[in-house]
């Protein structure tokens, strides 16, 4: 409770102190110029860094496990993972039968889980989120083109989940108000896409979002912890209900009928093209890993948790929903599989105001763990993708406001009534960053072996011998990316509507695992034989694993100057402070030194 005071203290002092801001920016045409500028970060003197670009300091790196009961890695993986309830139905669409469906989401979330356990190392030692990092391997231009691609996603899926979650909100308006909600006159055209109780219903989810939109990680830690204690109870309740409404007859063998895949029917590739599958719904956090370890009191707190808690939540709460789904659909002869349309359907057949009751409970803790996976893997990814395209202007907070609107400017109930190849792409775009995730496992794990130079990542000029590569792009990156990208993309334009031949399509359904094992072993096969410049340096410096985060870096807000082979330093000249954990500035007049992380 004491947190949650803490916090709401801190959102109270935030808010005034922006309405105080806003209110200033308009008495002149100069402060207002001025307020819409992030101010300079600790009197950095150019516009590649700000406050949310910078290492995160030492005071607001609060996330921890273990430590006491504390552990806000494994809650926070929890709550993203234990929503996956309709995991299974895409699995059983594909035509796998109950057992093999559990087991293969089993097997994609451990596979997932070893690619975000390795993508948030970098995260957690040097305290910095994706666009520093995609700096540091893409090159300081190259790095723009990827944030981009993200950030542009990001705005998609945010609105898509905006959407799925108000169906939500649509029960717990029903619950409560029942006939008077769902037969609201409907004023908007059919080919809209949505009714005027379902705009209600986007509107107020939407709108759910908004005190989110002010807040940075290191305060949400509470949030997390909520959502976990409400949506545990709310899972199980649903499954509990589902299991003695139906007497425990799941219908399995009705539901086997349903797998259109035998023993002898192609089943290796149906079993890897839902592996596949599986991964891609976990494609987004594993890209994001950086942005949550960031925040990481350790090395490893980010790490461990998810890599012990991810495939067990996912599992399960998917198992859940295939027996739970089935065992309604076989009783009552229905064809559903999303909790929404499920509590509709426990309403329609026992409309009393214990039932509504229960299901406005169910809907609502639903309805927060969409909200905290709309947060987790589109708000705070596109609000740090967003300090790296306009670090003048924006910061997280603004960049989540900015998404906050544009995911209702998209209307993405028109997408999803009207796009259904368009939907398709979005749930395959998985295959365009896993050669990305692996390109930066690469670089960081085997070819510069952990070593990341945190100043060069904010010097644009040519004389950046580090991170400038080839006019700001890193070539050899750019190589492997295609690479992997090209092989499974023939079959992923199959499932667009193409004609593709039958080895293209296989090739796609490998997608995500053949995109990231061709841009690895492509990346480090060509650098090898070609290495960047930072690559040469790195070995003629003979550092060891993750040296540099264990130095004390001088750290600069502005230029970089040369440094000798054995030891790596940096003058400062402007503002600086000595502070352990990679921040920049702070008193004038002095050196910056930095520790890149500690333990």
């Amino acid at each position: 409770m004491d947190k949650i005071k803490d916090t709401t203290n801190d959102v109270r002092s935030l808010v005034r102190e922006k309405t105080y801001n806003a209110r200033l920016a308009f008495t002149s045409w100069s402060d207002f110029k001025a307020w819409l500028q992030v101010p300079k970060s600790n009197g950095g003197i150019h516009r590649w860094s700000n406050e949310d670009l910078d290492p995160t300091p030492a005071e607001k790196r609060n996330w921890r496990w273990p430590r006491r009961l504390l552990w806000n890695y494994v809650i926070f993986y929890w709550a993203l993972s234990f929503g996956n309830w309709t995991l299974g139905s895409t699995m059983i669409g594909i035509g796998l039968n109950w057992y093999q469906a559990i087991l293969v989401i089993f097997l994609s979330q451990v596979i997932s889980s070893l690619a975000q356990f390795a993508a948030a190392r970098v995260g957690s030692t040097y305290h910095i989120g994706f666009p520093v990092v995609a700096r540091s391997v893409f090159g300081m231009w190259g790095a723009l083109y990827y944030c981009g691609a993200r950030a542009a996603l990001a705005i998609i899926w945010y609105g898509v989940q905006l959407y799925a979650g108000s169906a939500l909100v649509g029960n717990m308006l029903r619950a409560i108000f029942g006939h008077a909600y769902s037969d609201i006159p409907n004023h908007i055209p059919k080919s809209v896409g949505i009714t005027t109780a379902g705009m209600l219903a986007f509107f107020l989810f939407w709108l759910a979002h908004m005190p989110f939109t002010f807040l940075r990680p290191y305060h949400l830690k509470w949030f997390f912890n909520v959502k976990t204690c409400i949506m545990i109870p709310c899972v199980f309740g649903l499954f509990i209900f589902c299991m003695a409404n139906t007497r425990g007859q799941i219908g399995l063998r009705h539901l086997e009928q349903k797998s259109g895949v035998s023993a002898t029917s192609g089943l290796g590739w149906y079993f890897v093209y839902a592996i596949n599958s599986g991964m891609g719904n976990t494609a987004t956090l594993i890209t994001n890993s950086a942005d949550l370890s960031r925040w990481s009191t350790t090395r490893w707190g980010a790490m461990w948790s998810q890599l012990l808690t991810n495939p067990i939540a996912v599992t399960l709460s998917a198992s859940m929903g295939i027996l739970s789904t089935a065992a309604i659909n076989n009783a009552w002869d229905l064809e559903l599989w999303n909790q929404w349309d499920l509590l509709d359907a426990i309403m329609d057949r026992y409309w009393s105001g214990s039932t509504r009751f229960a299901c406005l409970l169910v809907a609502f803790g639903w309805s927060v763990s969409i909200l905290g996976t709309n947060v987790a893997a589109n708000m705070i990814p596109f609000g740090s993708d967003s300090t790296l395209l306009f670090p003048k202007y924006l910061t997280i907070p603004r960049g989540q406001f900015l998404v906050e609107l544009l995911g209702f400017a998209i209307c993405p109930w028109k997408i999803l009534a009207s796009a259904s190849v368009f939907t398709t792409f979005l749930a395959g775009y998985g295959l365009f960053m896993a050669s990305v995730v692996a390109i930066m496992t690469c670089d960081y794990f085997l070819l510069t072996r952990g070593n990341v130079f945190l100043s060069h990542a904010y010097d644009p000029s040519s004389s950046n011998r580090h991170y400038y590569y080839t006019r700001g792009w890193n070539i050899q990156a750019i190589i492997a990316y295609l690479c992997g990208v090209a092989l499974p993309f023939p079959g992923f334009v199959g499932t667009l509507g193409a004609s593709v031949s039958v080895p293209a399509q296989r090739l796609g359904n490998l997608g995500w695992m053949l995109s990231f094992t061709v841009s690895f072993v492509m990346y480090y096969g060509i650098c090898k034989v070609w290495p960047t410049q930072n690559q040469k340096m790195v070995k003629r410096m003979g550092l060891r694993f993750e040296e540099m985060a264990d130095r004390e870096v001088m750290v600069v807000a502005g230029e970089v100057e040369e440094y000798g082979m054995g030891d790596v330093e940096m003058s400062v000249e402007g503002e600086g402070r000595r502070e352990k954990g990679g921040a920049f500035g702070g008193e004038k007049g002095m050196r910056t030194a930095v520790n890149s992380s500690g333990m």
